[in-house]
């Protein structure tokens, strides 16, 4: 007869996670719960009645143009901007793990970025890219480019990119680099015994021992560039022109607080959830096979 140990429980544990139970139950299973609970509703723009309409809010969204380029714009700029930023933070990573001399200047240079919130980001993007005194338009315009972010959509997405791949660029350089130095001086050792070529040496031994970063940094970017970029969106285009660089996110934003339309913008806050949820659980389905731990 097996028998059960029973071990006694201090209060003190339960006592201490409380606080943040109970954070995460305000600003967080709340509004997600009324969100889904607002998405069959629609509500009057005063918000002093409500009508139960059911799925009709989804299916306005779905049969909505605007919706579905919204979120074509969204998936092609959140990997764009991923991508990019991870690629040149490992880049800038592997550089300054090279460098013997001057190290710390290298990497304040690198990492201050990480210290401007998005929404001055894109202000000062709008300067840089302005098109009367921009120094990048100005750039642009040397090498025959007329470029315009306020009237023309490719340009539009292409300065929002640029914008928050500089943003991000800093966070994924400095986990790049802790995961480079982390590497033990015997390991990069018998890499350059066994390979002399520096590129394969890296492919080969580097990178995949880098892979449990690079994946973490995966997710992180994702996030950011499906949420966090909202402020860079809402200070460089506000989602111009002609509506061509709204994201999901800040659909939602203008629909629900511009528009007064909290049931159709809920309906969107909804789907946003599950296609994040989708795309992190396809990551960790399929990508994290392929890390080593």
């Amino acid at each position: 007869m097996n028998r059960r140990q029973q071990f006694s429980h201090s209060p003190l544990a339960y006592l201490l996670l409380a606080p943040q139970i109970a954070i995460i139950a305000v600003f967080f299973i709340y509004p997600a719960a009324q969100a889904v609970y607002l998405s069959f509703m629609l509500e009057d723009p005063w918000g002093m009645s409500s009508t139960f309409v059911g799925l009709e809010n989804y299916q306005i969204l779905f049969e909505s143009r605007d919706y579905r380029d919204s979120v074509i714009f969204t998936v092609l700029f959140a990997f764009t901007v991923s991508l990019l930023s991870l690629s040149l933070a490992l880049l800038l990573a592997v550089k300054a793990d090279s460098v013997l001399h001057g190290q710390g200047p290298y990497k304040v240079t690198l990492t201050w970025v990480y210290a401007v919130a998005p929404a001055v980001a894109g202000i000062m993007g709008a300067f840089l890219f302005n098109p009367h005194f921009g120094t990048l338009t100005e750039l642009f315009s040397k090498i025959g480019w007329n470029f315009s972010f306020q009237t023309d959509p490719v340009d539009a997405t292409l300065a929002l990119i640029i914008v928050s791949v500089w943003k991000q660029v800093s966070v994924n350089f400095i986990y790049f680099l802790a995961g480079l130095q982390s590497i033990s001086y015997a390991v990069r050792e018998a890499a350059m015994l066994d390979c002399v070529s520096d590129r394969k040496r890296f492919w080969t031994i580097t990178f995949p021992l880098l892979a449990p970063t690079g994946f973490f940094l995966l997710v992180i970017n994702l996030t950011y560039a499906f949420f966090d970029t909202f402020g860079v969106i809402d200070t460089m285009t506000s989602g111009g022109p002609g509506g061509n660089t709204t994201s999901l996110v800040y659909k939602v934003y203008r629909d629900g607080f511009v528009g007064a339309d909290l049931g159709g913008s809920s309906a969107q806050s909804v789907v946003l959830l599950l296609l994040v949820l989708s795309l992190t659980y396809l990551q960790f389905r399929f990508i994290e096979k392929r890390v080593h731990y």
